[in-house]
């Protein structure tokens, strides 16, 4: 009896000042994304040291700042070559690919509230592997003309799927993510023909990028990633406020004085992009923008975080890289081939982990 009396004591006093609560929540999320992002900074920094220090043919830390200074190691003529030219731009560019995709995956996620919005479901990566084989079939591109032919059909796909997408009421987030789903069918089959119509060598060459490899990596293509991302990534962090708001929905976030339409058409022209960039240098590389935004979500406490989703995400494509290049047996393999195996089973325990929450 008494302990009946004590609850409904208790309970309506908890209930008096939900203000008080509010502010705890905030206070407690402020505090996990400080203390997640840093940790997960340095995970990325550990990520790159083991595909440019072990593997194969291990570099020593003093080795490694030796040989980036300029010196040559005694005894080992070809350390310099190997870590400057196949090590370190593998680990570079995985790194920026993945923090491309990795943002620009959470970007479509949070605007469209849909976690199938992702460059991997709604058309762009496959677009842009029809634009590659395209400049391949037709013009005998090399890997370069490839790398132009993935971008301008990245940006056409955008273009379609924007067009079709609006209506009355805008963007819709529901009819966004399946006019991408038929585009990417149709970019896929269309991109098969062409396979199929090109000899066997050019097959071959169209086949490792479409399946996503840092194997072309080197110095201008990072040097071009980098400088893309130098000007995207500033830009999407400066109306960081506005689009968190988005969160609450369209209604809401117009009360609260936020430009929904413009905010919403700003943030998918970066993440789009960022994607066309990223996939035109390394091919479509799977499932990252798919589960950088979840896994991100989930460390963080439930809320978007593009700088979590980007560390993510490039933390994912490095760790791939190298277990692609030492891990597996029997030759190396493309980077889009480790990402792809383990990013299923992640999809799977994402889903069945919100089919949990919800009941």
């Amino acid at each position: 009896m008494s302990t009946a009396i004590a609850e409904r004591t208790t309970t309506p006093a908890r209930s008096k000042n939900p203000a008080v609560d509010v502010r705890a929540l905030r206070h407690q999320r402020k505090l996990r994304s400080r203390l997640v992002i840093p940790a997960l900074a340095v995970a990325l920094v550990l990520a790159i040291g083991i595909r440019v220090l072990l593997g194969s043919y291990s570099v020593t830390i003093p080795d490694f700042f030796s040989i980036l200074m300029g010196h040559t190691i005694p005894g080992a003529g070809g350390a310099r070559f190997i870590v400057l030219q196949e090590k370190l731009p593998h680990a570079v560019l995985g790194a920026l690919a993945g923090l491309a995709f990795g943002c620009a995956g959470a970007i479509f996620q949070l605007l469209l509230r849909n976690p199938l919005a992702s460059p991997d479901i709604i058309g762009i990566n496959a677009s842009s592997s029809l634009g590659a084989v395209a400049a391949l079939a037709f013009f005998g591109a090399s890997s370069t003309g490839m790398a132009v032919g993935g971008l301008l059909g990245a940006v056409a796909c955008a273009v379609v799927i924007f067009g079709l997408s609006v209506g009355r009421d805008g963007l819709v987030g529901n009819r966004f993510v399946l006019i991408g789903l038929g585009v990417a069918v149709l970019a896929i089959a269309l991109a098969n023909y062409l396979l199929s119509r090109i000899n066997i060598y050019q097959a071959a060459d169209a086949a490792i990028w479409l399946t996503g490899s840092l194997g072309s990596a080197n110095w201008s293509r990072i040097t071009m990633l980098a400088v893309v991302l130098l000007i995207l990534l500033p830009l999407s962090a400066i109306l960081t406020r506005n689009l968190h708001a988005m969160e609450v929905g369209d209604d809401l976030a117009r009360g609260l004085g936020v430009p929904v339409a413009a905010t919403r058409w700003v943030y998918i022209g970066l993440a789009v992009v960022m994607v066309a960039f990223a996939v035109a240098v390394t091919g479509p590389i799977t499932f990252v923008a798919f589960v950088s935004g979840p896994i991100a979500r989930k460390l963080i406490g439930g809320r978007h975080s593009l700088v979590a989703s980007a560390l993510i995400g490039a933390i994912i494509v490095v760790l791939a890289d190298f277990a692609a290049a030492e891990l597996i047996p029997g030759g190396r393999l493309p980077v889009g081939v480790v990402t792809g195996v383990v990013g299923a089973p992640i999809l799977l325990w994402l889903v069945a982990s919100a089919n949990k929450e919800r009941s």
